[in-house]
């Protein structure tokens, strides 16, 4: 596996019916509005079939970490039945993202199979140092996105104004801040630091 190869497998699990939990996950028009810690933009460039097939969205996404990535991603395939979605992405990263839904009483058990590389230049070019830092990024972005899902899932449900109305906002996007500009500041210095030793040890190699 490449340094800049990640791959996510992340679990959730919520009060609900694989229905409603896929209604709100595929509805790419709605993830700025109940994801927006993480979703900053979506924008349809193709509806694909009756089914969602084919659908197309731009992004624009980011997690605690001072950077955003700009990727697009394409619906392969999509079974609202069996609670089943499989995308493409294209961009900041390349890769694959399978999402599951399965019943289990009054609750659906999800899970999330992302698997990528990274091809924007800061994540290519430090994943070799800054991959613990980029892939704890992940994690927190997905645990506010179980908290915006039970959010939008209580919203969905709610049956008057006053209902509508006690549902708390979901989390917001972080702003740049200096204990993540500490994080990223420290990474890089350690990724600067290696390749400068990196270096001066093939130099000394070459040179005796």
């Amino acid at each position: 596996m490449a340094a800049n190869d990640y791959e996510f497998i992340t679990k959730w699990r919520v009060d609900g019916t694989v229905a409603e939990v896929y209604d709100t996950i595929s509805d790419a028009e709605g993830l700025a509005r109940w994801w927006p810690s993480v979703y900053l933009s979506a924008m349809i460039v193709d509806d694909g079939d009756h089914d969602g097939v084919g659908k197309v969205v731009e992004l624009h996404t980011k997690g605690f970490l001072p950077y955003t990535l700009k990727w697009s991603m394409t619906i392969t395939e999509a079974d609202r039945k069996r609670g089943h979605i499989s995308l493409d992405a294209h961009g900041d990263f390349e890769g694959a993202g399978i999402w599951t839904l399965v019943q289990d009483g009054d609750t659906v058990d999800i899970t999330y199979d992302w698997r990528i590389r990274a091809d924007k230049p800061l994540l290519r070019n430090l994943s070799f140092a800054m991959k613990p830092f980029f892939a704890a990024n992940h994690r927190w972005a997905m645990a506010k996105g179980l908290d915006s899902l039970k959010l939008e899932l209580l919203r969905r449900r709610a049956t008057s104004s006053a209902e509508l109305d006690a549902v708390p906002s979901p989390p917001p996007a972080t702003t740049v801040d200096p204990k993540a500009a500490a994080v990223v500041g420290g990474g890089l210095l350690a990724a600067v630091t290696a390749v400068i030793i990196g270096v001066a040890v093939k130099r000394r190699r070459r040179d005796n």
